[in-house]
């Protein structure tokens, strides 16, 4: 059975308890008007047209960039990404955290956009 997968957001992770100030920095820089969640635990911009979406995540660790890839088949993704040299760093509730040979961590996400697959690959 195949899959598809592509990237589908690039979260800018701001460590930090209260992302007002990190999202009304963003909204200037993108001229974009950020909303924080009523968690405060996510911002996302109005005007988003396309793929991939722009989100802000508050997080414990330094900040960092890192990319949701979105996926109709996680594990399918999962095994396809650690044949190419990719670890599984962990599950969460509806996402899994891996890391590229490089170092550098993502996730693999459920589709995000209404228009997915869109032009996103398929994989055997």
């Amino acid at each position: 059975m195949s899959h598809k997968s592509r990237i589908g957001c690039l979260v800018i992770d701001c460590q930090t308890d209260d992302l007002t100030e990190a999202c009304a920095f963003w909204s200037a820089a993108l001229g974009k008007e950020g909303r924080v969640d009523a968690d405060g635990k996510y911002a996302e911009f109005d005007g988003h047209a396309g793929y991939p979406k722009i989100l802000l995540q508050a997080v414990d660790h330094a900040p960092r960039v890192h990319l949701d890839i979105e996926t109709d088949d996680r594990e399918a993704e999962a095994e396809r990404l650690k044949a190419a040299g990719a670890r599984e760093i962990g599950k969460m509730k509806t996402w899994t955290v891996m890391e590229a040979p490089s170092g550098h961590r993502f996730c693999l996400v459920g589709p995000q956009g209404e228009d997915f697959p869109g032009d996103a690959p398929e994989w055997p």
